[in-house]
């Protein structure tokens, strides 16, 4: 398993019709358990026009393109167009599916920042209507969870997240918060990951009412923001 690795290139940012959501729109709660694990939990503003369904369908459908201004993107690239480079499943299901057991490898530099790079591959634990679970490991022992809630709302989806950084096996835990930690994940890494969850999440609501929409109508390509 590759996982934080270093060699990428950071590619052109992408334009887009829409300002991304300022971080201050989102309820944020920084903190270090006794045990020295890392906890981040985001509360973010409401996506309008977004339903359960539609983050369910997107999360197993990643790989896909979109087009806009008639130029086509993988949707990846649009969901954070500064700051995300690449995602493909490493593994699916049985069925060709993506749902619990499937991985995913994540490429992206936070805040386009080539010092706060992320390349690694996530198991999920999780993918249903509720939310999703996915958490990267590290030779066989889970090192993080990143846990995502969808709450069905008049206006559309509360959409809360939270990412606790450190194994799952106690004994581990001093040694890694010592020694790995500042390495791979250190508090300003890890609040340029705050910002670029509150930017990412709240793209959903300028792409994915209209890329669903379209996606239900059978096109290959969808075209947003035209």
């Amino acid at each position: 398993m590759k996982l934080f690795g270093s060699r990428l290139e950071l590619s052109p940012s992408r334009s887009v019709p829409w300002a991304m959501k300022d971080i201050s729109t989102a309820e944020t709660d920084f903190r270090t358990f006794d045990d020295g694990r890392l906890c981040i939990r985001i509360r973010h503003d409401v996506l309008h026009g977004v339903s359960p369904k539609m983050l369910v369908w997107w999360f197993s459908n990643l790989e896909g393109d979109m087009q806009i201004d008639g130029k086509t993107w993988p949707c990846y690239q649009i969901w954070h167009p500064i700051d995300h480079i690449s995602i493909r499943y490493v593994r699916r299901r049985q069925d060709g599916t993506i749902g619990p057991g499937a991985q995913i490898h994540i490429r992206e530099f936070l805040c386009g920042r080539r010092d706060y790079v992320i390349d690694m591959v996530s198991t999920i634990e999780k993918l249903d209507e509720t939310g999703l679970i996915h958490g990267p490991q590290l030779f066989g022992l889970q090192i993080a969870r990143l846990e995502s809630t969808f709450t069905p709302v008049k206006e559309g989806t509360l959409f809360e997240n939270s990412i606790i950084f450190g194994p799952d096996t106690p004994l581990l835990r001093p040694f890694f918060n010592k020694i790995v930690r500042p390495q791979v994940f250190p508090d300003d890494k890890a609040r340029a990951w705050i910002k670029h969850n509150v930017e990412e999440v709240g793209n959903y609501e300028f792409i994915l009412p209209d890329l669903y929409a379209k996606h239900m109508n059978d096109d290959a390509v969808i075209p947003v923001g035209n």
